[in-house]
């Protein structure tokens, strides 16, 4: 299985990038995590949306959806309708995405997405919000979506080959309060787990990503930035 990074942008994207959109991937088979605002334009370069296995959402913000409501266009044109395993609380964004073209699953509940297997736990954000495990062939991808905290989900990390990790914030700027984690959070969450690799991802465009990189570095070695276009092996 392999992952490759869509779009890395908290809130909204950084100039020629994308906002929060992961592909998990094996042959032809592949699961989007997340959609948004600028993640569809990078997906066609990569394949058909029609031949998704599914889409994941971890919670209903803009910056992790918004490309949903363009992909309806296209979904209309094709005469398709594809899988979207995502919070059932009500929201605005959900609300627009309740139509022909998407069949709506509750995320807690799902436990496959097409060929992968698929489960999720709710972390700590204003919206509610899942942390997501996706796995295919042996490998184990955990993909935390917003959380302002990690403690919760070191059980549910644990056995992760690759964590893809909010990482919004650097020490000297992270407060309690905030809701999403410090580079530094992300790090002792990685420590937890039996041997993950540690990408840190959902940057606010004007953040100093250098910096949020060694201060995780400090702590969890094997740890890699993300940004668009780039592909792990998981």
């Amino acid at each position: 299985m392999k992952l490759t990074v869509l779009g890395n942008s908290g809130g909204y994207p950084a100039a020629n990038g994308a906002c929060s959109g992961y592909l998990a991937h094996e042959g032809e088979k592949a699961l989007l995590l997340d959609c948004g605002s600028g993640v569809l334009s990078r997906l066609f370069a990569l394949m058909d949306p029609c031949e998704l296995e599914g889409i994941v959402i971890t919670h209903w913000h803009f910056d992790h959806g918004s490309d949903l409501l363009p992909l309806q266009y296209y979904l209309q044109a094709r005469k398709k309708t594809l899988p979207i395993y995502a919070p059932t609380e009500n929201a605005p964004l959900r609300k627009l995405c309740d139509c022909p073209e998407f069949s709506l699953h509750g995320l807690e509940e799902a436990d496959q997405a097409g060929v992968f297997s698929l489960s999720a736990i709710r972390t700590k954000h204003p919206m509610p919000s899942f942390a997501v495990k996706v796995g295919m062939s042996g490998r184990t991808l955990v993909y935390t979506g917003d959380a302002a905290e990690g403690q919760s989900l070191e059980a549910f990390c644990r056995d992760a080959d690759v964590l893809l990790c909010d990482a919004a914030f650097s020490k000297a700027i992270w407060h309690e309060g905030l809701p999403h984690m410090s580079a530094e959070m992300a790090a002792k969450l990685a420590e937890t787990t039996a041997h993950a690799k540690l990408l840190l991802t959902h940057f606010p465009p004007a953040q100093d990503v250098a910096t949020l990189l060694r201060e995780a570095r400090d702590i969890y070695p094997n740890t890699q930035a993300t940004q668009p276009g780039m592909q792990i092996d998981i």
